[in-house]
Formats: C-alpha cells, sequence, structure tokens
C-alpha cells in the first residue's frame, strides 16, 4: 500500500471535529497513512482488534458500512469513481485508524486485517497499566488470528458454493461455502440436528479419495489435517443449528479424486458421510 505521513492528527481528524473528540497522539513526530482501494463491485473487509463504534469518510463516493446496533470487528467498504479521500474509524476502545481512501477498477486485495499497533492515537487518555496488555497482545499468534477473525467473517455472510448435503436419522451435515483466502480453503460447514436426541460428536475428518480405475477397482483414502477450527462444537442439542468453520492448507483435485467428510458420533450410530465433487474443490469462491 502506498504511503502517506502526516505530523500532527489535527489534519487527519479536522473534517470531521464536529462529530468526533480530538485524539491523544502516541508519541511519535510522524504517523504513517495506508491507502486502501476498494470499487463498485466488490466488498472490501476491515478487521479491527476491538468492535467499531464509529466509521466516517470524507466523501459520498466512499460508503463504510458496520453493524451500528450490535459492535463487530469488521466493517465493508466500497468506492465509485471520484477523487481520493479518507476513512477515520473508532473502535470501542477509543483506539482510532485513519487511511486514505481511493478507488479503483480492479482490486488485488480484498481483506485487511488491522493490527492494534496500526492505531494513530486513541480519543481518551491511556492509562500506563494498559502497557502490559498491549504487550500480552503482541505475543498472539498472528496467524490463528487472522484465520480466527476471516473464519468470523466468512459466518456472517450469506454465500454459498452450492448444494453439498447429506442426512442421516435426523442428523444434516452440508458444506456451505468454500472460501480460498491468501494460502488456505475455508470450509464453512453447518450441522442441523432434527432429531429428539442429542448429537454428542467424536469427530470430523476431511479426506481425499482416489478412485482406481481397472478390472479390480479400489478406494484408497488421505487425510488432511486442519491447520485451524472456528467455533467447532463438542454436542448439537436436540433442534440446533451450528454452523463452524475449517481452515485447510490449499489443495486441488483430478477427475479421479474427491474430497470427504466423515462425521461420526460418540457413543452412536449416527455416521454420516458427505461427498464433495473435485469441481467444488477447484473452484472455491
Amino acid at each position: 500500500m502506498k504511503k502517506y505521513i502526516i505530523t500532527s492528527l489535527l489534519l487527519a481528524v479536522s473534517t470531521f471535529a464536529p462529530r468526533i473528540c480530538f485524539a491523544q497522539v502516541t508519541a511519535q513526530d510522524t504517523i504513517v497513512i495506508d491507502t486502501i482501494y476498494a470499487n463498485d463491485t466488490k466488498n472490501v473487509a476491515l478487521f479491527f482488534p476491538e468492535p467499531i463504534r464509529q466509521g466516517i469518510t470524507g466523501a459520498e463516493n466512499f460508503i463504510f458500512t458496520y453493524n451500528r446496533e450490535k459492535e463487530q470487528y469488521f466493517g465493508l467498504l466500497q468506492a465509485k469513481p471520484g477523487k481520493e479521500s479518507n476513512l477515520l474509524i473508532v473502535n470501542r476502545d477509543g483506539s482510532i485508524f485513519s487511511y486514505i481512501v481511493r478507488y479503483k477498477a480492479q482490486l488485488s486485495k480484498f481483506n485487511y486485517f488491522i493490527p492494534k499497533s496500526s492505531s494513530i492515537g486513541n480519543e481518551r487518555p491511556i492509562l500506563n497499566d494498559s502497557i502490559s496488555v498491549v504487550t500480552a497482545e503482541s505475543n498472539v499468534d498472528n496467524r490463528n488470528y487472522y484465520y480466527q477473525k476471516f473464519s468470523s467473517y466468512l459466518l456472517e455472510r450469506k454465500q454459498r458454493v452450492g448444494r453439498i448435503k447429506k442426512r442421516t436419522e435426523g442428523i444434516v451435515l452440508s458444506v456451505e461455502n468454500i472460501v480460498f483466502d491468501t494460502e488456505q480453503l475455508y470450509f464453512v460447514i453447518q450441522i442441523k440436528n432434527n432429531s429428539t436426541l442429542d448429537y454428542d460428536l467424536n469427530f470430523l475428518k476431511l479426506s481425499v479419495e482416489t478412485r482406481q480405475k481397472g478390472k479390480k477397482k479400489s478406494l484408497q483414502r488421505l487425510y488432511q489435517e486442519p491447520i485451524f477450527k472456528h467455533n467447532m462444537p463438542s454436542k448439537i442439542t436436540e433442534n440446533e443449528t451450528v454452523r463452524f468453520v475449517y481452515v485447510l492448507p490449499k489443495f486441488s483435485l483430478t477427475n479421479d479424486r474427491r474430497a470427504i467428510f466423515e462425521l461420526h458420533e460418540k457413543d452412536g450410530e449416527r455416521n454420516i458421510e458427505l461427498k464433495i465433487s473435485h469441481s467444488y474443490i477447484n473452484n472455491p469462491n
């Protein structure tokens, strides 16, 4: 991203002075302002370390939407052709984030995960004992933080990859979405318990099955270990629906292979095998 340098927070927020108070600037001589590109055909998602309390754009050709009723960690930016502007974000804890925003017809990046260190200041004084909190946060695994935030974002969306569903005795297993991001595949999974008995989950495994051709046909399965699980349940009570995300390293399949999710019940026999065609794996969202 192209960098802009400003030497005063006053320059960044003066446009919005009637709507937001001036912030306390951290002890720096200069503040680096990043540029975020957006257009009117794609959603650009911004994930913040704390829920968004306020988001303001400086021009009408930029729109930043976020949940105003229930504070959430992400917002969506869209833009129409026009002059560049700026975006000001205030988190629930008072942290302030400022960006230059520009329209771009072709986008190469659709998700921004904003670290707390990118804050340009705070709208209220920061106490000395907050230093230990920042230090603890810096030790969080960045990759898991990314997986968690992006998984949460996918669960909020209504996007579907197709009709991938299997049921047995009131238990319905479905894959709602398959998304490719960076070097990972994200599987948005739903389990619905329409029965009158709770479902205790023993395991859910993903494997790649190869169908051997010839006179002696056989099947070989190679299990794929997820690198992250988000909101994985251990029990689905009667009439309950749960949704969660499996994150795996990206892979593709030839025509003679397919992916299979195996759902097994603990101390029960309501097991499901959900087969996924290679076309879904090779053409994720």
